[in-house]
């Protein structure tokens, strides 16, 4: 039986207590889930912790039923969005900030995902050089950018 996201992302959701509706919609590499709920800030959790990790294992479940099944992404209220949108700010302040004073500067640490979304956003500056740096007891990297010589 294939692998269904949208019902078992439902089912997990109502088997913790939460009354949602789940929107399905189609993405070049998977699936993104849009979950709506009155009790959104429970499932996004500090910086969007619970949120990752509802997503983690809903793609572990998903991937227990059918190893063919595509990558899903989730969403409660819109949070990703924004938490993107203020990351691509975060990150082209920080390359003006290079450019103008030329000094090295470090983002804090933060998951891959988010890395991506920095090192995307960052893509098209000139003269700007990112690197991902290890941080001492944690499993997060933080990003370095300086000028590019």
């Amino acid at each position: 039986m294939p692998a269904q996201p949208k019902a078992t992302l439902e089912q997990l959701l109502t088997m913790l207590g939460f009354e949602v509706t789940v929107e399905e919609h189609p993405l070049e590499d998977g699936l993104f889930l849009d979950v709506k709920t009155e009790d959104s800030g429970r499932l996004i959790g500090r910086q969007g912790q619970t949120l990752s990790d509802l997503q983690y294992l809903t793609n572990r479940m998903l991937y227990q039923q059918d190893q063919s099944v595509p990558k899903v992404m989730i969403d409660v209220g819109g949070y990703r969005a924004k938490a993107r949108d203020a990351l691509v700010e975060k990150a082209k302040a920080a390359a003006e900030k290079v450019r103008r004073w030329g000094d090295i500067v470090e983002l804090e640490p933060m998951s891959a995902f988010d890395r991506r979304i920095i090192y995307n956003a960052l893509r098209e500056q000139v003269g700007i050089e990112t690197q991902s740096v290890e941080v001492e007891g944690t499993n997060k990297k933080a990003i370095l950018l300086r000028p590019k010589h």
